[in-house]
């Protein structure tokens, strides 16, 4: 027997974006609203069927997240896909080594998505990385972005490697630049370190090359998502010049 498959992902969703996103996945089967936002919340309600709208008093109660907007919906979770499906094609993956803010997680595949990035791996291990913070964040990108859920980021590296993806691993101390790198333009994946220590040493030594992002001197170190957004439309940008 294989691995088990691990659980789908996104069964709560906060938020008017990630909701709303939500509905038009055709996602959501139950949705929670509170009494005095009815009337601006309005539109969302346009797209769902009466029996599976909960008026309420407050949905704080129910929501994980700081500022649900007066909005949560219980939602059929997402599945994620294998690495291998990930690997299909020319991919472009942004791999998230232990990134664990749920808001960096969001913003990093709101990036990733807009800049056309194929696919993201993020580690099973720590909290839910796919939380209802990360959707809010997201602003509907995760409804479309594929995401593979993974149990160890080195060993999905390596595995990766073996359907011939090469590995570029960020790090602010390395001597090689991440812009104008022609390994781009291959079947790439792109990984990003933890908020605190950067990348593992352990993903380290699986990565085909060590990058950085050029910074001014003097500088502190970028945030992650920052870090997965730069990296992210490099790739767009490099893969459309290489096309001419």
């Amino acid at each position: 027997m294989g691995p088990m498959a691990p659980a789908g992902y996104g069964n709560r969703v906060e938020g008017v974006h990630a909701v709303a996103a939500a509905l038009m996945a055709g996602r959501v089967q139950k949705l929670f609203i509170e009494r005095g936002r009815r009337d601006r919340l309005r539109e969302l309600l346009a797209d769902v069927d009466e029996d599976r709208v909960r008026i309420v008093d407050d949905v704080r109660s129910l929501a994980d997240t700081e500022a649900p907007q007066g909005v949560v919906a219980q939602c059929r979770p997402i599945d994620p896909l294998t690495l291998e499906q990930l690997a299909e094609g020319r991919p472009a993956i942004l791999v998230l080594d232990h990134v664990e803010d749920p808001h960096n997680v969001g913003a990093a595949a709101r990036s990733a998505r807009a800049a056309g990035v194929t696919g993201m791996v993020v580690s099973a291990r720590r909290a839910a990385p796919l939380s209802a913070a990360a959707f809010k964040a997201a602003a509907g990108a995760l409804e479309t972005l594929p995401v593979s859920i993974v149990n160890s980021i080195p060993e999905s590296l390596s595995r990766l490697k073996d359907n011939e993806v090469w590995i570029v691993g960020l790090d602010a101390t390395a001597d090689q630049s991440l812009f104008d790198l022609d390994l781009l333009t291959e079947p790439v994946a792109v990984v990003v370190g933890s908020e605190g220590s950067g990348l593992a040493e352990l993903t380290r030594k699986r990565c085909d090359l060590i990058a950085r992002i050029p910074m001014a001197t003097g500088t502190e170190s970028l945030n992650a998502s920052v870090s997965a957004a730069l990296a992210s439309f490099e790739i767009m940008r490099v893969r459309k010049a290489a096309l001419g």
